[in-house]
């Protein structure tokens, strides 16, 4: 389920962005606007994909532990992630499984516990799952990896996963550098031509 306000980015206020049940919100006329990242806000791979997001204009969210809960402290305010009432991170992560139409995974070999949850709660609840191992697939090899599983998959609400800082230094610029290399236009543009479709 996407949910109207737990959305950051150009449409967020507009009267006329109607969310729909289930995780796909594909109703606006503005292609771009289609696109939304979101994560758990953990440090590392989680807010590399917020970071991504802000930087490249689209819009963010997701869910998170109460408290704004992150292993350096409360997440910052500006993103714009809504808080649960549990103080689990598992709770979080289900959430944002549930709530995107895929699921990336972004590691420097094995998955860790938390990403090893992310994976099996994405195949529990049948969502697409993309792991990438920066170790095996170079950034610009998992560039072209990634367009092809979002445009397969009609992703438009995309979860990010992976290892927090502490346990993995390299992932922020990885995932940032990954997600800010992927032609958002061009899915968003494929999003919308599918939805006009589907409406003719």
């Amino acid at each position: 389920m996407a949910y109207v306000d737990d959305w950051s980015g150009p449409l967020a206020g507009r009267p006329d962005r109607h969310l729909v049940a289930g995780p796909t919100a594909l109703t606006s006329s503005e292609p771009q606007t289609m696109i939304r990242i979101i994560s758990g806000g953990q440090t590392g791979a989680d807010q590399a994909a917020l970071d991504a997001a802000i930087a490249l204009g689209l819009a963010h969210g997701g869910w998170l532990p109460r408290g704004r809960k992150t292993e350096s402290g409360p997440l910052p305010p500006h993103y714009s992630l809504r808080e649960l009432r549990s103080a689990r991170y598992r709770d979080r992560t289900d959430k944002n499984v549930r709530a995107a139409d895929g699921t990336l995974i972004c590691s420097f070999g094995p998955l860790g516990r938390g990403s090893a949850l992310t994976e099996a709660l994405a195949i529990r609840h049948d969502r697409p799952l993309l792991p990438i191992d920066f170790d095996h697939t170079p950034v610009a090899q998992a560039v072209v990896v990634v367009e092809r599983w979002l445009h397969a998959h009609r992703i438009a609400t995309l979860n990010v996963a992976g290892p927090r800082a502490s346990s993995e230094p390299r992932i922020h610029a990885a995932v940032f550098a990954l997600l800010t290399a992927v032609d958002w236009s061009s899915l968003a543009a494929a999003l919308h031509k599918h939805l006009l479709e589907e409406q003719a």
